[in-house]
């Protein structure tokens, strides 16, 4: 079982690497999978899959027996204490590293959270929706530090892999989604995968109260139930 953290944070059951599709980014998954290197760093834009894989990465390691820990810095009521002594996990995750960024003192806590895993001879991930060299990091130490090991970003899925990705993601709820029934969940409702994956997981739940399978006539029957914007 994982190590969780204060607060109620846990990790998705559903955020593994054979549950994304990487359509693309081949190279991000095995980096992530296999690396041995201290630190690595994964951005993109939002939707991407940033945190699923970061969650990914601490099932992974849980998997084989090393100790992970995973923190979501965007989450709010966290704080820069929440750093200290982290270097007792063999793998630290730190998700939406640009929320706490320009913060002196969540900077002087990363700084030396670092620090003292490298120190230890243990792993770092991060993730992050900007470059480190775009990050408005204040520390300069800091700032070197965040780039030092390898550094990937994740590409956005064209409308063939969203689709794919949804009926994955589908399927490994049990559900049937037919191509027909993706493409009008795609072109009504917002594109982003998060906003897909909440979708569907709510269309899910709604079909089996009803008893319904996935059709357009109940997609359709239920987004016109859903309060406008």
């Amino acid at each position: 079982m994982s190590r969780q953290l204060p607060l109620g944070i846990r990790l998705r059951d559903a955020a593994t690497f054979e549950n994304f599709l990487a359509a693309g980014n081949e190279p991000v998954l095995a980096a992530l999978q296999h690396s041995s290197e201290v630190s690595l760093y994964l951005w993109g834009a939002a939707g991407t899959g940033k945190t699923h894989l970061l969650q990914a990465v601490c099932h992974q390691a849980t998997a084989q027996g090393r100790r992970a820990a995973y923190l979501p810095l965007a989450e709010p009521g966290l704080h820069p204490a929440m750093l200290e002594g982290m270097e007792q996990f063999d793998l630290l995750c730190l998700d939406d590293v640009d929320a706490v960024v320009g913060d002196p003192d969540w900077e002087a806590a990363l700084f030396h959270a670092y620090n003292r895993l490298t120190a230890a001879g243990h792993q770092l991930r991060l993730t992050a929706s900007v470059s480190p060299a775009a990050l408005a990091v204040e520390l300069p130490d800091l700032h070197s530090r965040l780039g030092w090991g390898p550094v990937f970003q994740l590409q956005s899925l064209n409308d063939t892999a969203k689709r794919q990705a949804l009926q994955q993601r589908a399927g490994a709820r049990g559900v049937t989604l037919d191509d027909e029934v993706a493409e009008y969940l795609m072109k009504r409702c917002p594109r982003d995968m998060v906003s897909l994956f909440q979708l569907l997981e709510a269309l899910d739940e709604a079909s089996l109260a009803a008893q319904r399978r996935l059709t357009i006539p109940f997609v359709r029957e239920y987004l016109g139930r859903q309060p406008g914007p």
